[in-house]
């Protein structure tokens, strides 16, 4: 029952703030769309219609906020009128009251925020779906930022997941490529990491997590937490100072070298995700400042991505061959990673993929539209049966908010020849010599603490085998074998012990 309220009130919502009148005339169906306006001859339609969606995504909840986030960030699909308006969302979403913020304060800690802090300023700075900031001191005198969750969010964001999982449910019954895109999966995915928002707790480990993979960084700053001061619904970190992304013209007033900040920002977004298969994956401009020397600062940890061996493997394989025009490689890795069917025509899949991907090459950001590129990917991989990856909805959506501030600092940046440069070093790295080093070195200690224990596995089996004792001339023999198994492990120890000092040596 209130999943079929929440329904009605998300129409109530949409024909009040006239979207269907938007959809409409979109849909050049003006003859409906002047009869709508009869029946629906209450709603007020003098606002523009960019204020409009973006009140009506404001009322709707945290989750339509957030897909009007990801909207925003899009100008090369967007009317220019609203990719302005939902750009909006990002960081001015309205915020809870002074008194509200410090009723939370005194719920986390059980004492009013003013003996929590040397000072705390009920003025909210910055405000997002989920929560909100404010500026405070500790008692030492230490500037931080104080992030509130916004009270009596689960309830909303539960109701909204249920009936997306619904209307994903129904998608794989009714449509055919319902069930190919895993759209219930895509759906589980996304409620997980917007669940995970839920828990600041968690959100201060992200954080601290970003902190130390980038904590001699001359690219990306991270903010340090104050883990005393942490609750799940409080989180208090080092208040940053820079200036947002999306103002260019105070960057530039600033000094700041918007193509190297641009280029700057493609080598973080690979290096969180080949490095460490750990990625910031809500980098929109809100969340995104610039230091006066050029590096980054990061904010807003509550959805990360994470990628396992196998998915780094695969994706620096597509990107890489995808950079070096290599399509029938790109068609391989498709294949052997699963994602494409076995018996998939390999030469049929690498000239579709030929005819999407060659007409963007050696071009600037700005004479390409990744929308329409991904919509023919999609069009193509609908042909080959190519299944969606749940766990990697989170890295597209990274990777076009990273396009999309890539287009706002340097229109003319050549993406494919700044990344590939990295991709190339990163897969010597796996799989050249420094790669076999590097797995030698992780491997070393599980050798060193096994090898001593064959002699008795080796008598274990023999008596698990037989199910007796062994005979004298069987102890006589693993004497003998456990002997040259000693003798064997001190020559290994011995080489290993050389081959580090080489290595030490050489690097």
């Amino acid at each position: 029952m209130m999943r079929f309220f929440r329904l009605l009130r998300i129409f109530f919502i949409a024909a009040r703030y006239g979207l269907d009148d938007m959809v409409l005339n979109m849909a050049a169906a003006h003859g409906l769309a002047r009869w709508g306006r009869r029946v629906l001859f209450w709603r007020d339609l003098t606002r523009p219609r960019a204020e409009r969606l973006r009140l009506a995504l404001e009322r709707l909840g945290p989750i339509f906020v957030k897909f009007g986030q990801v909207l925003s960030t899009r100008r090369d699909l967007l009317p220019p009128d609203i990719a302005d308006e939902l750009a909006r969302l990002q960081d001015q979403v309205p915020p809870f009251a002074p008194e509200v913020a410090l009723l939370e304060i005194e719920r986390a800690y059980g004492r009013p925020a003013q003996t929590v802090f040397g000072a705390f300023d009920s003025t909210c700075v910055a405000s997002a779906s989920i929560a909100q900031v404010h500026f405070a001191t500790l008692p030492d005198g230490r500037e931080v930022a104080v992030k509130i969750l916004r009270p009596d969010m689960r309830s909303v964001i539960e109701h909204d997941l249920a009936l997306m999982d619904m209307a994903a449910w129904l998608l794989e019954k009714i449509w055919a490529d319902g069930r190919r895109l895993k759209a219930r999966a895509i759906v589980a995915e996304f409620a997980k990491y917007l669940r995970d928002e839920l828990d600041l707790m968690r959100e201060a480990a992200n954080c601290a997590q970003l902190r130390r993979n980038f904590l001699d960084s001359d690219l990306l700053i991270v903010p340090e937490v104050f883990w005393d001061w942490c609750t799940p619904t409080v989180m208090v970190m080092q208040r940053m100072q820079g200036t947002p992304i999306s103002r260019t013209d105070a960057l530039v007033a600033r000094g700041v070298d918007l193509k190297r900040l641009s280029m700057a920002g493609v080598e973080i977004f690979f290096t969180q995700v080949f490095r460490d298969g750990f990625f910031h994956a809500d980098m929109h401009p809100g969340n995104i400042f610039v230091q006066d020397d050029g590096r980054y600062i990061a904010l807003d940890f509550g959805i990360v991505g994470t990628l396992t061996d196998t998915d780094k493997n695969y994706l620096a394989q597509n990107f890489l061959a995808f950079f070096r025009r290599d399509y029938r490689r790109v068609a391989e890795t498709h294949v052997e990673s699963g994602w494409a069917p076995q018996d998939t025509r390999i030469d049929e899949f690498e000239t579709a993929i030929r005819a999407v991907c060659e007409p963007i090459f050696d071009r600037p950001l700005k004479d390409i539209s990744f929308g329409k590129v991904l919509l023919r990917l999609f069009q193509t991989s609908r042909r080959f049966n190519v299944e969606i990856q749940p766990q990697l909805i989170m890295l597209q959506k990274t990777l076009l908010n990273i396009e999309g501030l890539g287009r706002q600092l340097d229109p003319e940046l050549d993406l494919w020849k700044t990344a590939k440069p990295f991709l190339e070093r990163w897969m010597q790295e796996q799989v050249g010599w420094r790669g076999f080093i590097r797995g030698f070195k992780r491997e070393a200690p599980q050798w060193a603490q096994s090898l001593p224990q064959l002699p008795r596995l080796l008598e274990h089996a023999l008596r698990s085998e037989s199910g007796t004792t062994p005979d004298k001339a069987l102890q006589k023999e693993m004497r003998r074998v456990s002997a040259a198994l000693r003798e064997q492990n001190c020559w290994l120890a011995l080489l290993a012990v050389l081959l580090a000092l080489l290595l030490f040596r050489i690097w």
